[in-house]
């Protein structure tokens, strides 16, 4: 049939995730650092994406599409919520779940090496468990991958004495905001500290992270760092 879907020009897509996240359809995802849309059935063509879109990258066109199948659609948000509530350990060693006894980092003779104030594993946003007792009234730190390598100090400044979840919306094809969403929701956080690069599309990351404190439905402190990509803070 001819309708109205979204096109999406990939030539001036920065990567962000906004429309991601903007989607109550699932119909967008992250693919190779572009946004596209997954599947025309799940396009309902009123354009919730359009406006979230820094770069104006999306817009209507008419063509030949699947029509809009609600069906589809409610299976596949069934299907993820599935997945975001699965068990922490499913047969894999590395996803198995461990929580560390760190304890405040000493001061350190010159050349020596500082210890690791990861307080769990796994970190990743889409391995982690949306229910676990590190999470009990846990300071939650959300940074995007290459925030640990620009920012030398960020063990000691930020990770130490916080649950750490680390992700980067242009490598995962995986929307954050839903999984976010529930571990604030359905655990006792005490706070959120969002660290993110310089660069657009780590604004996928904290537009993720304000949407999960929004539809969690609690009053939850929190704060966004942004870094340089030669290791300066220039935000916070």
């Amino acid at each position: 049939m001819i309708r109205k879907i979204i096109h999406i020009d990939e030539e001036k897509c920065n990567g962000c995730g906004a429309c991601v996240t903007a989607c109550h359809e699932g119909a967008i995802g992250l693919v190779n650092g572009k946004a596209k849309l997954m599947r025309d059935d799940y396009c309902d063509g009123f354009g919730d994406c359009l406006p979230g879109c820094p770069t104006g990258a999306i817009t209507f066109e008419e063509r030949e599409a699947a029509a809009y199948d609600e069906q589809a659609v409610l299976e596949n948000k069934q299907k993820k919520a599935a997945a975001a509530a699965a068990p922490a350990h499913s047969g894999c060693p590395g996803h198995q779940m461990h929580q560390f006894d760190r304890k405040a980092a000493p001061a350190s003779a010159a050349g020596a090496a500082m210890p690791s104030q990861l307080g769990q594993w796994p970190c990743q946003i889409k391995l982690v468990p949306v229910n676990a007792p590190y999470f009990n009234g846990a300071k939650l730190l959300i940074a995007a991958d290459c925030t640990a390598y620009a920012y030398a100090n960020i063990h000691q400044e930020f990770m130490q004495g916080r649950i750490t979840l680390i992700g980067c919306p242009k490598l995962d094809a995986v929307e954050y905001s839903e999984k976010l969403t529930a571990i604030l929701s359905q655990n006792d956080i005490r706070s959120v500290t969002v660290l993110r690069m310089e660069v657009p599309c780590c604004g996928g990351l904290e537009h993720a992270a304000v949407t999960a404190l929004k539809n969690s439905g609690k009053f939850i402190p929190w704060q966004v760092v942004t870094f340089s990509i030669d290791g300066r803070i220039l935000d916070r």
